[in-house]
């Protein structure tokens, strides 16, 4: 359990370190270099994100409750939508990243949310509360920065959006899930 926690506090550190500590993010930035400051960033993530793995295999997979099986279905869906948000983030704007107005952040937390639904074992509940606190927090942060998020672009990048954000959430669902969770959903 040790590995995974560590694993949690150094990836979502890293994070949360370039929304909330934005005057020493740009001091490291100056001192470093654009490009080794966003090495250093990956790799510390990285990092991070390995241990979470690492640490995943033995961390504590009581159950602290279980939920009905429909709920599945509607964690099915709120993925879906999830994967919608996460491609307008890196889309060319349309509707729906005007409105999301961070769709990237929207996302994370619609995708956790939904995880919470159906995984009620320890070692989830504090992988997707803490992917769920993140996009919070780091919603806030970007909130009191003042950004407003992107104009509204044409309708036809919501389309190109829901193409790309209903293709990987289908090859996620029905083929990766298996490989990436250990979990088969279909």
């Amino acid at each position: 359990m040790t590995l995974f926690l560590v694993g949690l506090i150094i990836f979502f550190g890293a994070h949360l370190f370039t929304g909330l500590a934005r005057g020493a993010r740009g001091a490291l930035v100056a001192k470093l270099g654009e490009m080794p400051y966003k090495g250093l960033y990956s790799l510390v993530s990285l990092a991070g994100f390995v241990l979470i793995i690492i640490g995943w295999k033995t961390a504590d997979a009581s159950v602290l409750y279980v939920t009905p099986a429909w709920t599945r279905h509607i964690t099915y869906l709120l993925v879906l939508i999830a994967f919608i948000l996460l491609a307008a983030a890196y889309l060319p704007a349309g509707k729906i990243a005007a409105a999301a107005k961070h769709p990237m952040l929207a996302g994370v937390k619609l995708w956790a949310f939904a995880h919470l639904l159906v995984n009620g074992e320890v070692r989830s509940v504090i992988l997707f509360g803490a992917f769920l606190a993140y996009g919070v927090i780091d919603r806030i942060a970007v909130k009191k920065r003042g950004e407003t998020g992107r104009a509204a672009g044409p309708v036809m990048n919501d389309g190109l959006a829901v193409v790309v954000g209903a293709g990987a959430y289908a090859a996620i669902a029905f083929w990766a899930h298996k490989y990436i969770a250990g979990v088969a959903l279909f």
